[in-house]
């Protein structure tokens, strides 16, 4: 782990995947950006987190960063800040993957498509986070709180 806002670069892949360059001049692709306080203090305070979940970098001060780095940074943590609660699942156009999924969110109905089954991802309290293929995080904070029609669906990818 490197504490030092200034001994990595960070660039994207022709993919669109965030790639950190460590002091040493490893790459590592796929780097996630994770905010430790994302209400009381959203630009202290940000772990980028390699593909196998391990912290690569901590970040003290965004606005510490060289500029681009700080753009690049903080476009990635607006699309995860992103994360429309998923209120109702309509349908899946197939029980395998990829599928197109049709939902009612908070934020409107929408459809997406869900590339593979590890993009549904459990998190504490019994809450989910669904990532569609370009990568918005529908969440779901309460599985149990979804009607029954959506639970039975949801449970063939569970």
């Amino acid at each position: 782990m490197n504490n030092d806002n200034t001994s990595f670069e960070l660039q994207r892949d022709s993919f669109g995947r965030l790639v950190l360059t460590d002091a040493q001049g490893e790459r590592h692709v796929g780097v996630t950006p994770v905010r430790a306080f994302p209400l009381s203090a959203p630009a202290h305070g940000v772990s980028l987190v390699g593909g196998e979940g391990r912290e690569l970098v901590w970040v003290d001060n965004v606005a510490q960063l060289p500029a681009s780095t700080k753009a690049l940074l903080e476009e990635e943590l607006a699309v995860r800040d992103f994360a429309p609660t998923l209120l109702r699942l309509h349908g899946v156009s197939s029980f395998g993957v990829p599928s197109t999924w049709t939902v009612s969110t908070d934020r409107g109905d929408t459809t997406f498509v869900l590339k593979a089954e590890e993009d549904i991802r459990r998190i504490e309290g019994g809450a989910l986070l669904i990532a569609s293929a370009h990568g918005v995080q529908f969440r779901i904070p309460d599985v149990k709180v979804l009607d029954r029609a959506s639970r039975k669906l949801l449970e063939r990818f569970l």
